[in-house]
């Protein structure tokens, strides 16, 4: 316990809390689709500061995605994923070496508009349950890639992408997980190539997804009785509280 708090610089409590808001959001993102860029920013920007938020994120995604994928293998529909992904990754790319580039308060002026916009969003698109042709879902899954890349929140987006093209239910998380699986390939990649995994990074994540890999198959077992709208109706309220927060934070350190 010693060497963990000496790698990431959190105190002991800070480290459990750490430890129980990925579980947390493990179980959410099994059972929504979504969570880990609505909740952990909240508890680890004030420890780690804005920067490596997007870089612990991603390796804490890897370990939960994998673990979706073997928890709802049988739901996998792979029609559209390599045109999701020749689209998405070389944008992830270039939006994850932007990443490296931004300052602390950009960062949280991003993420936390990021975050607010996407509750909005996912309710437009499923509302007028748009359906995307096969030019419309590129252009889409581009955009997808671009923000993945820079800023928490862009899961989002994937999951309105796959519902319009009448992917539903437990196939969304589970399709979602496999992109999202090469996606975060992607960035850790770029992040480590620019040096923005570092130790500390590196062992808040690791330590985080271990944490958190029960949460996929303890999903499993709620994702077909317990009510969604339930569960989503919450999120939403965290990722909006969420980035309104940042924003401010983001402001003050401007001024």
């Amino acid at each position: 316990m010693e060497l963990l708090q000496g790698l990431t610089g959190a105190s002991l409590s800070h480290l459990i809390l750490v430890g129980v808001v990925g579980f947390i959001t493990s179980f959410l993102g099994g059972v929504t689709g979504y969570g880990n860029s609505a909740l952990l920013p909240l508890v680890l920007i004030p420890v780690t500061g804005p920067e490596p938020i997007v870089p612990i994120i991603a390796i804490v995604g890897m370990f939960n995605n994998i673990t979706r994928i073997v928890a709802f293998r049988r739901y996998i529909d792979l029609s559209r994923v390599w045109l999701i992904l020749i689209a998405s990754v070389p944008m992830c790319a270039l939006g994850a070496y932007t990443y490296t580039k931004l300052t602390g308060p950009t960062i949280l002026t991003l993420i936390g508009t990021m975050l607010i916009l996407s509750v909005p969003l996912r309710r437009i698109l499923k509302n007028r349950q748009i359906a995307l042709e096969t030019r419309g879902l590129a252009i889409g899954s581009g955009i997808f890639g671009f923000l993945s890349g820079t800023t928490a929140g862009a899961g989002v987006i994937l999951m309105s992408l796959l519902m319009a093209v009448n992917i539903s239910g437990a196939a969304v998380i589970a399709t979602d997980a496999v992109i999202s699986t090469v996606i975060g390939v992607t960035r850790i990649g770029v992040y480590w190539g620019s040096g923005a995994l570092t130790p500390q990074v590196v062992t808040f994540g690791a330590l985080i997804g271990l944490i958190s890999l029960p949460g996929a198959f303890v999903a499993r077992a709620f994702v077909e009785r317990l009510p969604l709208h339930v569960h989503t109706a919450i999120l939403d309220g965290i990722v909006i509280l969420g980035g309104l927060v940042m924003i401010v934070q983001a402001i003050r350190q401007f001024w």
